[in-house]
């Protein structure tokens, strides 16, 4: 991905980081998605953090008791190249120790505008700089929480400031030239969770060419849940990717327009315990790249 490389070589060299060998590593199944029951019961555990993510003047509207604000601007690169793109690890560092996260911190994230991409793409910032074990996802988001019977409030909760050392776990995203060395490459399966439209290529993304990245399966972020925005089962999950021709052992690389549905199946990939990685730059870098190949057809 443009830019990347440049970023993490400057992040390694930060005083802030630890040794990439002493990273906690990543989330289990069993700590990765959370109730609403189990927040309900844990709302008041100390070093619980609760992040309602997305336009403040959502959360204003009303929010879970004692969750603090994020816009996705605030952990987004300022004047980078394409949308998303991941600030300095100091900056995000910043970002997060103001919302009263620390190292040991267990963090749960929730949208607050049905929007639980942007949710993920908060799990897989954290993840890349290495608190994703603690991390875990509100299942169903706002939505199931207010249709359990809790209640949300507009009163904004004081925070005390934490202190977070990142440890960067560059792996996790990959670039155009890892995707294109890769396709059609055993034991790796490129993931395009964009519409099946947007694959097909019946659909074109504004000023972009046409289809998805050649050899690449598609699975919609959406599919991923059901009518009331829980995440599927286990096995209903499994047996998505199993159809999709994804095996066990194999590393799930996904990607989207901008690095956002695709945290989806990036989240989802490790929760199912599979090698997860991340193309961030995404179809809006892969269709700039006129030396690239793409692929259309008439269905996913």
């Amino acid at each position: 991905m443009m830019l990347r490389a440049l970023v993490f070589v400057g992040l390694l060299a930060s005083s802030l980081l630890q040794a990439a060998g002493n990273c906690p590593g990543h989330g289990s199944p069993g700590s990765m998605l959370v109730s609403v029951e189990w927040l309900q019961t844990h709302a008041k555990d100390p070093g619980l953090v609760v992040v309602g993510v997305g336009p403040r003047a959502e959360f204003d509207k009303g929010h879970i008791p004692g969750s603090v604000s994020l816009e996705l601007a605030a952990i987004s690169a300022k004047g980078a190249a394409l949308t998303l793109e991941l600030p300095p690890m100091a900056e995000l560092a910043d970002t997060f120790a103001a919302l009263g996260v620390s190292n040991s911190s267990r963090v749960v994230l929730y949208s607050v505008a049905n929007s639980v991409q942007s949710a993920t793409r908060v799990f897989l910032t954290l993840d890349a700089m290495g608190l994703g074990k603690n991390t875990a996802l509100l299942d169903g988001g706002l939505a199931a929480w207010t249709g359990a019977g809790r209640q949300t409030t507009t009163d904004v909760s004081a925070v005390r400031r934490g202190t977070v050392e990142p440890c960067a776990q560059t792996d996790i995203i990959v670039d155009a030239a890892y995707v294109s060395g890769n396709l059609r490459r055993a034991g790796i399966d490129i993931v395009d969770a964009r519409l099946p439209a947007f694959y097909t290529g019946e659909q074109i993304p504004n000023n972009q060419r046409a289809g998805h990245v050649p050899g690449a399966v598609n699975l919609p972020f959406s599919s991923m849940f059901d009518g009331k925005g829980l995440l599927k089962s286990t096995d209903e999950l499994k047996g998505m990717l199993s159809a999709a021709g994804v095996k066990t052992g194999d590393r799930i690389v996904s990607y989207c327009h901008i690095g956002q549905q695709a945290t989806v199946v990036y989240f989802v990939a490790q929760y199912l315990g599979f090698e997860a990685r991340l193309y961030d730059g995404s179809w809006q870098d892969w269709s700039a790249r006129s030396e690239l190949p793409t692929e259309v057809s008439k269905k996913p």
